[in-house]
């Protein structure tokens, strides 16, 4: 799909990063990209939000450090932040939620009926989000817009579930 071949952050961001981050190189042929969804709003209504590239790794090991480093330049006062690894094809190859100074990773699905009931179990929770929004409880309906993105973290791509099953499991 969309190979980014330069950062997508706002002018400055980049000198705000952690070393490590800021001299990455955003080389397409690189295989790994940490990225953060994109919350900016014309991005957002218009349903074309690309998720912003964060860096690009050679391996997910790299990708997972390079996450923890982007977690050390969170502030507390920024809150959590959801950080995804995807592959060349931006294929979904790991997720977590970053605060300040941790990641806490999301374990893949195992098979298609665990993929199943969690798009069941995140599509009931954004449709209590769009009720609490009605009632105009915002700080409900963000909770529940949360949880129903860590939840889509865990559909990890078919093809990248065991590895990265098995990288989390490294990683511990």
């Amino acid at each position: 799909m969309f190979d980014h071949v330069a950062p997508l952050l706002p002018a400055g961001a980049l000198a705000a990063l952690p070393p490590p981050l800021a001299t990455a190189a955003f080389d397409p042929s690189l295989s790994f990209a940490l990225t953060t969804p994109n919350l900016h709003p014309a991005a957002a209504l218009s349903g074309t939000a690309p998720p912003v590239v964060l860096a690009r790794f050679s391996t997910l090991a790299e990708a997972m450090e390079g996450a923890i480093s982007a977690a050390d330049a969170l502030v507390p006062e920024d809150g959590t932040q959801i950080l995804a690894v995807l592959d060349r094809e931006d294929r979904l190859v790991l997720a977590g939620l970053a605060a300040s100074g941790c990641v806490a990773w999301c374990h893949p699905v195992k098979d298609a009926g665990e993929a199943r009931s969690v798009v069941t179990e995140a599509s009931a929770l954004r449709a209590q989000s769009l009720r609490a929004s009605d009632w105009r409880e915002a700080d409900l309906a963000a909770r529940l817009r949360q949880r129903a993105d860590l939840l889509e973290a865990r559909l990890v791509d078919p093809l990248w579930r065991a590895f990265a099953a098995r990288a989390l499991q490294i990683a511990a």
